[in-house]
């Protein structure tokens, strides 16, 4: 049997504060499994965000252990075995699309023919073919962060960790996108974490939801998705989506009845 692509097991973080102790993550067990497309999902300050940072080796667990590709974070980190996307695009302003996207592979030590051929086809892949000379300014904030996620795929790690990337883009713009990250997921077999507010979006792009409960962040639920693989966006209509979508608000409730 395959070794889990992530693994944590009784991850446990607790930040000292100056006003005491915060319990950001209780007791989390959790396998994410090759190709998986992983959201989770639960209330503001819950600890989505603060699994994929100790999944990245970004913050360290205070108990319980965590493997990525059965290493530590650690030497995941120094394998640079996943590409990151952050909340915010984060594009140097200075820098061309393909500048910004060529960063990481400068650092890496790529070539230049290596990093010429990877910007192109990292560009194609997330529909950005022929913007490579345009300053971030000069797009839109949807197109930016699929710029932000052309350069997470540029050295082509095996994982995408996603740290709500549309969360600040109107409803329309998120429609497209999520559609467009399913198409990629579904092109380049990447095993994807992403953290999500919104239920619809978890059960749209989801092989697996992970439900959290208030802080301290533990998992009430882990529901594994009967949808196709290809879905179009009308899925969210049909009786098998809202019945997922019913059980996600359900293992919410449940978590913010157990505090």
């Amino acid at each position: 049997m395959s070794v889990p692509v992530v693994q944590a097991q009784g991850l446990t973080l607790t930040f000292q504060t100056n006003d005491g102790p915060v319990h950001a993550l209780s007791d989390v067990n959790l396998d994410i499994n090759k190709g998986e497309f992983v959201s989770f999902i639960g209330p503001s300050g819950c600890g989505k965000t603060t699994f994929l940072r100790v999944v990245a080796d970004l913050e360290q667990p205070t108990g319980g252990i965590v493997t990525v590709n059965g290493m530590s974070a650690q030497e995941a980190r120094l394998q640079r075995a996943y590409g990151y996307v952050f909340q915010a695009a984060g594009l140097y302003p200075w820098r061309t699309i393909g500048g910004n996207i060529r960063l990481p592979l400068e650092i890496m030590g790529y070539s230049k023919a290596q990093r010429n051929e990877r910007v192109a086809k990292t560009l194609e892949l997330v529909d950005l073919a022929g913007f490579e000379k345009k300053f971030p300014f000069q797009l839109s904030g949807g197109m930016q962060q699929r710029a932000s996620i052309a350069r997470a795929l540029a050295f082509d790690a095996d994982i995408l960790l996603m740290d709500e990337p549309f969360g600040a883009l109107d409803e329309i713009v998120r429609d497209h996108l999520n559609e467009q990250l399913l198409a990629l997921w579904s092109k380049t077999e990447k095993t994807i974490a992403f953290v999500t507010h919104s239920i619809p979006e978890a059960v749209f792009l989801s092989t697996k939801i992970v439900v959290m409960s208030p802080r301290p962040g533990r998992v009430t639920d882990v529901i594994e998705s009967p949808l196709p693989k290809v879905r179009p966006l009308e899925i969210r209509d049909t009786p098998e989506f809202l019945e997922i979508a019913h059980r996600v608000r359900e293992g919410l409730r449940a978590g913010h009845s157990d505090e």
